[in-house]
């Protein structure tokens, strides 16, 4: 029964601290754009295509 004295105490003070941190990123903006993180795993990045032989400039036929 004692530890009910501890754990209750504690529970509220963790709620408290993950209300604060959820207040804290709607403030700042974290939920603002749910759409746009979703779609961007879809898109091609142009800059890590893979690249052929013939586009990389070398020598195929060097001894």
């Amino acid at each position: 029964m004692n530890i009910l004295l501890l754990l209750i105490p504690l529970s509220l003070v963790l709620i408290g601290i993950a209300v604060w941190i959820f207040l804290w990123a709607v403030r700042r903006g974290q939920f603002e754009d749910l759409d746009t993180p979703a779609l961007d795993i879809l898109r091609d990045d142009e800059h890590e295509r893979p690249r052929r032989a013939a586009d990389e400039g070398g020598d195929d036929d060097a001894d």
